[in-house]
């Protein structure tokens, strides 16, 4: 078993430092931090994790081809595994469009953009000149890295509609599906599957990461309602397969986006979130992680990935999420 930690850019770095050495302390394997537009940087927030611990990985989670070109992205992993003794994993996705609509950015053909960027990216960090008359990257002959990269980066894809999915089942390292709610892990399993049937032997076996929400406290009511206001930000630019496991409409998620983006009413717009929003995540203790994705790891989930917001105490939560470790470990 596997066990990693995700984190929204929008902490202090002491945070992050403190939260990555209580992670490593109690047995997690990496940690993700996400790159969303206009929070903090995940490139610097991983570097000062890396320095501060000595054993776990770290990663983007993730970055997009469209605000950051190819090319940076490897220079990106190829320093960060000079940085870090090679703990760095690159986690990317073609990004979410509600997101990228605010500076302008329409992501055009994402399946396209991701093959053809997972294929550029590896082709650089080998060390290969990489002329590329793609659809979607268009490079010339000097296309290549000026330094030797110390490894060929893990590519972990963060996939959530169907066509992605098997694109990620085909090519990635590592897969990043975000679950909501947990037992959307098997919807999402045919999917990597049918990529997986045209996986290259070369790549070896896929690592999928389960990725959920948690918020767990002792006090349970104070974990719900920070659940609710993760759910606030972020519920209206989830996809529409995960939308529908939930039994929730984008429409029901426009008046709480509205309360939060345009009035900037946190309170309102968690108040607005029900309890089949909420069942998008896990709330409560360490029990409660443990009941719940119990029948997942029995089918067959052997890499358990914790998402924000954590807890209304990332330590509390973190150290509270290292007993269900220990059980499923």
């Amino acid at each position: 078993m596997r066990f990693s930690l995700r984190l929204n850019n929008d902490l202090t770095l002491p945070q992050y430092i403190a939260i990555a050495q209580t992670a490593e302390a109690v047995g997690f394997d990496q940690i993700w931090v996400s790159n969303d537009l206009f929070l903090r940087s995940a490139p610097v927030i991983l570097q000062a994790m890396a320095h501060a611990t000595s054993r776990i990985e770290v990663g983007t989670g993730i970055l997009n081809p469209y605000t950051i070109h190819p090319a940076e992205i490897a220079m990106l992993a190829a320093t960060m595994d000079e940085a870090t003794g090679n703990r760095f994993n690159l986690g990317l996705a073609s990004g979410a469009g509600e997101f990228l609509k605010w500076v302008g950015i329409d992501a055009a053909q994402p399946l396209t953009a991701m093959r053809e960027t997972i294929d550029a990216v590896r082709s650089l960090l080998r060390g290969e000149r990489t002329p590329y008359n793609g659809a979607f990257l268009r490079w010339q002959e000097e296309a290549y890295l000026r330094f030797d990269a110390p490894r060929v980066t893990p590519i972990y894809v963060g996939a959530m509609g169907p066509k992605m999915l098997a694109l990620t089942g085909e090519l990635a390292d590592g897969a990043l599906p975000l679950l909501f709610p947990p037992e959307h892990y098997f919807a999402v399993l045919p999917h990597l599957r049918a990529g997986i049937e045209r996986r290259a032997a070369g790549l070896g076996e896929l690592d999928l990461a389960v990725c959920i929400w948690v918020s767990l406290a002792e006090d349970r009511a104070a974990a719900q309602r920070v659940l609710a206001e993760k759910i606030a930000y972020y519920g209206h630019a989830l996809g529409p397969l995960i939308l529908g496991r939930l039994g929730v409409t984008q429409d029901e998620f426009r008046p709480i986006e509205h309360a939060i983006m345009v009035e900037r009413d946190i309170e309102r717009a968690a108040a607005m979130v029900d309890e089949r929003m909420l069942r998008i995540g896990v709330v409560g203790s360490a029990h409660d992680v443990i009941d719940r994705l119990a029948p997942i790891v029995a089918a067959g989930a052997r890499h358990l990935s914790f998402g924000p917001p954590l807890g209304p105490n990332q330590i509390e939560a973190v150290q509270l999420l290292g007993q269900a470790i220990e059980y499923f470990r």
